[in-house]
Formats: structure tokens, sequence, C-alpha cells
């Protein structure tokens, strides 16, 4: 299962974590990957000042905005998961 991390700390909170959040799980629900994907708050991935913190199996990313989010499923989780296509 690839888990999705998302910085739920203050500073990312502030930069839009929460809707963030939940636009990826409406992108993990429209392609029915519920079963082969995990997304899950954390706090502090010590880049607080780049936005909301966000990391993919075992790369992280920074900056990451909510209005983002399909562009960043797109490019950086569904080529992660075997067999899937956009």
């Amino acid at each position: 299962m690839l888990t999705i991390m998302i910085c739920v700390g203050s500073s990312c909170h502030l930069r839009g974590s929460d809707d963030l959040a939940e636009a990826l799980e409406q992108l993990i629900d429209e392609h029915g990957l519920a079963e082969k994907v995990q997304l899950v708050g954390t706090f502090c991935m010590d880049k607080c000042s780049m936005g909301v913190s966000v990391r993919v199996g075992d790369s992280q990313f920074s900056g990451i905005k909510p209005e983002d989010a399909e562009v960043f499923f797109r490019h950086e989780v569904l080529p992660r998961i075997p067999n899937q296509r956009e």
C-alpha cells in the first residue's frame, strides 16, 4: 500500500493542509484506490516555511497547495501505483 503523509502541524494547517487532504481523499476515491493508497496526517516535516509538506512513499515534497492537488496526484501519486493509469 502506498502511504501519503500530509503535515497537519500549525504552519501547514494555516497553508491549507486540511483542504489538500480533502482533495487528495476525493481523488483517491474517484480513481478507486482506497485499497491501494493510505492518506495519513503527521506533524512537522521540517519544511514549515515552505508550505504544506507531503511525503509519498519515501519522497518528500514541500509547498503543495490545495489547488494543485490534482496535478500533484497525477504526477507524483499515480505513477507510484503498479498497473495504474491516469
